[in-house]
């Protein structure tokens, strides 16, 4: 009988993967990592981030857009931004832009990156930084100081009326801009406008008002972007469409406007039965464009993208140890981790998101169907179905066989969310996180990023400790 857990995932999905395999110990690896002798040396609840994997993703993209625009003879460039939002580390800003990139920033503080990156040579006064986000005092002090500074490729991209105003306030001589329209959601939201951007219709009125006869300003870059992302469905192409149509009615009033950014949205891999072909909605989404624009007799724009998810999410994972079972009825185990879903993996509680969860070891045992609990005492501390199937199955508990398990792809936002540094619920400690490279030989190596919190930073935080943290 086919009763082990390699046999389950052997049937239920295509197995091996390009990233996922097993060692000859039937252990397993990821990207060729082995994930156990991670463990052995650095213990769990464990963080990781696979930093190849990040330039990986960025040369796939360029190379999708660099098709695309040879199929469809587009007459326009491709500009790759990240957004900075998905995770700030210093680490992911160097690897990012080894790759020639540019960035898009969300708040205030984003800047002071920008500033410290240029400084550092890693990106240069040709990266645009495209400014988006709402914008108030400190965002729109740092966006002209360093548009003042000389970095001319800076652009904000005008979120609300007001924003204008504010910007020319404190920028000195002329600058360019972009403007974002406030897509409509689709049905099942509880809004039916983006909060994000200006109304379709009223782009135009507010061009001729505002920035037309203006000769402070120069209009660069229509932004769009909807929350639900880059997807194969009806919603999606009615709502490019009517964007286009916007970009080529503002277009033959604004000859300046020379760019659509198409924000970012690129679904990463959740699932190891995850289908998306990035190839033909860039095709598809490039020929939109371009049909549009011949129609209208206007040239096409130059694209951007902001990927925040897609360049970071698929870099990094989370490996913890099953501690105990607890069956608490005659059908419901509850295998419990060493750490707590809320705080190391948030978007697990709070928007129910899924990723991929693989045991580590013992993939020759028998498994069984569980529920995944955390450590702290809040009854949301749970996980509780893998994506595509209904329920957990992992290799049955043992405790004289320690079982570890790991969740993949949750390099975008856990750790801003999750609060870096900071307090957790119950106070459960942050866990040591290490980061992962390999020379040009292949050969890898690991260094220790950030150690497990102690109770002592903890306290310090709280106000226990004689060196308080400054809290001004």
């Amino acid at each position: 009988m086919n009763t082990k857990y390699f046999d389950l995932i052997n049937q239920t999905f295509y197995f091996p993967q390009e990233e996922f395999t097993l060692s000859k110990d039937n252990t397993l690896q990821f990207h060729n990592i082995d994930l156990m002798k991670l463990v052995e040396q650095y213990g769990t609840p464990l963080k990781f981030t696979y930093l190849p994997q990040i330039s990986s993703n960025i040369r796939k993209a360029k190379s999708w857009f660099r098709n695309a625009m040879e199929k469809n003879k587009y007459d326009g460039k491709y500009y790759y931004c990240y957004c900075t939002k998905s995770s700030h580390f210093e680490y992911i800003m160097n690897e990012a832009f080894k790759n020639n990139i540019h960035i898009e920033t969300s708040a205030a503080f984003d800047v002071n990156i920008v500033e410290k990156l240029l400084e550092s040579g890693k990106i240069n006064k040709n990266t645009y930084v495209i400014c988006n986000g709402f914008k108030r005092d400190q965002y729109i002090t740092n966006i002209a100081r360093l548009m003042n500074n000389g970095h001319k490729q800076t652009i904000p991209i005008i979120d609300n009326y007001e924003e204008l105003d504010l910007l020319q306030e404190q920028i000195n001589g002329k600058f360019k801009i972009g403007i974002r329209i406030a897509a409509e959601e689709e049905p099942k939201f509880e809004f039916y406008t983006s909060r994000l951007g200006i109304g379709y219709k009223n782009i135009l009125p507010f061009y001729r008002k505002q920035i037309h006869e203006n000769k402070n300003v120069e209009l660069k870059m229509l932004h769009f972007f909807i929350n639900t992302g880059i997807r194969d469905t009806s919603y999606y192409w009615n709502e490019l469409s009517k964007c286009l149509k916007v970009y080529v009615n503002l277009k033959k009033e604004c000859p300046s406007l020379d760019s659509l950014n198409i924000g970012g949205g690129f679904p990463i891999k959740n699932s190891l039965a995850f289908e998306y072909d990035y190839q033909y909605m860039i095709d598809e989404i490039t020929n939109q464009i371009k049909i549009a624009c011949d129609e209208a007799e206007v040239d096409v724009p130059n694209i951007f993208t902001e990927f925040g998810s897609f360049t970071v999410g698929e870099s990094a994972g989370a490996i913890y140890q099953v501690l105990y079972q607890k069956q608490q009825n005659d059908r419901e185990k509850w295998n419990m981790i060493d750490s707590s879903f809320i705080t190391t993996l948030p978007d697990t509680w709070a928007i129910n998101k899924r990723f991929i969860m693989l045991a580590i070891n013992r993939w020759n045992d028998q498994y069984e169907r569980v529920l995944l609990g955390g450590m702290t005492c809040d009854s949301d501390d749970y996980y509780n179905s893998e994506q595509n199937l209904n329920a957990i199955y992992l290799p049955k508990y043992n405790r004289d066989k320690p079982l570890y398990i790991g969740f993949f792809n949750t390099g975008a936002y856990q750790e801003t969310i999750g609060g870096y540094g900071g307090l957790h619920h119950c106070l459960i400690p942050q866990p040591k996180h290490i980061l992962i490279d390999r020379d040009e030989n292949g050969f890898l190596a690991t260094e220790v990023f950030s150690e497990q919190q102690k109770a002592e930073d903890v306290l310090r935080i709280l106000g226990y400790a004689e060196d308080k943290v400054e809290t001004k």
